[in-house]
């Protein structure tokens, strides 16, 4: 699979924001800004994992498709939720 400039810049960002957390830490900032900190992290890989997730999905089943196979559309769709499930 190849992943897209913007799932690559949003991870990028991410990686950003902890190097910024681990700073607040050195400076002993208040815990609050940093767990809040620590939830947009999670929440920016939140987004990142389903935007890979269902750009999988969507080229798996485009790629049955071509096959001339839809049978295996529900299969996709069942690893794609067992994968967001997994990811929490």
């Amino acid at each position: 699979m190849e992943y897209s400039n913007e799932i690559k810049n949003r991870l990028k960002r991410a990686e950003g924001q902890v190097r910024g957390i681990l700073r607040m830490m050195d400076e002993s900032k208040h815990c609050k800004d940093v767990v809040s900190q620590l939830s947009a992290v999670r929440n920016a890989l939140d987004k990142a994992i389903a935007q890979i997730v269902a750009m999988n999905l969507q080229q798996c089943i485009l790629e049955e498709q071509a096959k001339g196979k839809d049978s295996g559309s529900d299969k996709f769709v069942e690893e794609a939720i067992e994968l967001l499930v997994k990811s929490r």
